[in-house]
């Protein structure tokens, strides 16, 4: 596994420097007496406000260390270690693993070892408490790598944040530290065989029986669900209430009632384990509740705007990495005298293709900020996630199309984005749904 140099942290102990550095900077400056603004101040503060990396656009490529100035040094180093990371621990086993279904356990350990799960996680319960540019980074770089197979974004950006913000302080001690190191894996079952995004018509129900629940249904496409150690499980607890009756528990593995069904055949993602989960009958204390009865809806969509995020943001990372093998290809291979990339026809699908992954790039950059930032709402996330995810899916498209039939071959990397990116429109929310909900908040704001 990757070793930094030694003048390169490691990225554990490099983030928890990091943070440390960055609490201590915002400690001083809150400390710091009022100033009048004046012409003086605003050139003192001017290095701080401006940026020398280049945007995107202006790159030799999209996915070059250095650029984007919602980052800095710290965050490229960390980025040179992910990078290593997917390139040398991942991408060369993917295929073996595409055949499994499922990645090995020690990949899991080898992260956590490395600092790259759930960084948000707070110190207290074995994090270093990042803010969201660090996963960022990871969604990113595995997006780049084509290696969709690790369920690392679920594990540690979607399962993590449930327990750190609506966890007991037991659940989060006996919990987290296992998610941080890869010890234990997660996963969210909240999608059924009749309920996707439809979250008033979840069957699961948990009925209290003394000082227990029995919980007694099942879920579907759950990612992470075959190799998972502890699910958060969406059921019901007052069924005349709809979404308003639903709750949040935590299953673990081993629970007598708790059955993981068959790894799912899918048309892409095909390294990522994913399967069926069925409560029969399962008998769990009051202690496992995650959060308040009957307020799972509310935590679910508290967290919402995050998994859209990541989503968005894995999406365009992907279109980025489309354009540069297709950019590469198109220059490379000779055809009528030249270079395909010649033709005017194939320069100018390059050109819309650019444009189109700049201009999202530009946007889920924002977002990212604003969300570091605990700014990021709602309705921006959706539409973050339906934009990126259709253009992760036309750009994959004119990838496919430039390569001509080594488009088609699974050996090639285009081929693996291709399908890997037809779920993005779908899960997390489907895109119609995005668009309702962004719909709402343009005819009927809240006051």
């Amino acid at each position: 596994s990757f070793r930094p140099p030694p003048t390169m942290a490691s990225p554990a102990a490099f983030s928890r420097t990091a943070m440390r550095t960055l609490r201590a900077s915002a400690r001083t400056s809150s400390s710091a007496p009022t100033r009048a603004f004046s012409a003086e101040l605003a050139d003192e503060f001017r290095p701080n406000i401006t940026s020398d990396r280049l945007i995107p656009a202006q790159a030799p490529s999209l996915m070059q260390i250095g650029i984007r100035d919602i980052f800095d040094s710290d965050h490229d180093m960390f980025r040179e270690s992910c990078r290593k990371f997917f390139e040398d621990e991942v991408k060369p086993f993917h295929g073996e693993w595409e055949k499994a279904g499922e990645v090995p356990r020690e990949l899991w350990l080898k992260a956590g070892e490395q600092g790259m799960l759930s960084m948000m996680v707070p110190e207290e319960y074995g994090g270093v408490g990042l803010d969201c540019r660090y996963p960022a980074i990871m969604w990113e770089e595995q997006s780049y790598a084509g290696t969709t197979g690790p369920g690392f974004a679920m594990h540690s950006d979607i399962v993590a944040p449930y327990i750190t913000n609506y966890g007991t302080e037991e659940q989060k001690q006996r919990i987290l530290p296992k998610l941080v190191s890869g010890e234990w894996i997660g996963a969210l079952g909240m999608t059924e065989p009749a309920a996707g995004s439809d979250f008033a018509n979840i069957k699961t129900v948990a009925v209290k029986d003394g000082d227990d629940y029995i919980i007694n249904g099942s879920k579907v496409f759950i990612t992470n669900g075959w190799l998972c150690d502890v699910v958060i499980v969406c059921a019901k607890t007052d069924t005349g209430k709809g979404a308003h009756g639903v709750s949040l528990f935590i299953i673990e593995d081993g629970m007598k009632g708790f059955v993981k069904g068959n790894k799912l055949n899918k048309m892409g993602m095909k390294a990522q384990d994913t399967s069926e989960l069925f409560f029969e009958d399962l008998r769990v204390p009051a202690s496992a509740m995650l959060g308040p009865e009957n307020k799972g809806f509310y935590c679910v969509m508290n967290e919402l705007p995050q998994e859209r995020l990541l989503i968005a943001d894995m999406g365009v990372a992907s279109a980025e990495a489309v354009f540069e093998q297709t950019k590469n290809y198109t220059m490379e291979r000779q055809a009528f005298g030249g270079s395909l990339a010649n033709l005017q026809t194939v320069s100018h699908k390059l050109a819309e293709m650019k444009t189109d992954i700049c201009v999202a790039r530009a946007f889920v950059d924002q977002c990212i900020a604003q969300h570091a930032d605990h700014k990021l709402d709602s309705a921006t996330a959706s539409m973050a996630k339906y934009w990126c995810t259709d253009l992760q899916s036309s750009v994959a498209d004119r990838g496919v199309q430039l390569h001509g039939g080594w488009g088609y071959m699974w050996e090639y990397d285009v081929c693996k984005h291709f399908v890997d990116a037809r779920v993005q429109s779908i899960y997390g929310g489907a895109n119609e749904i995005m668009k309702e909900l962004i719909g709402r908040s343009i005819t009927n704001p809240r006051k």
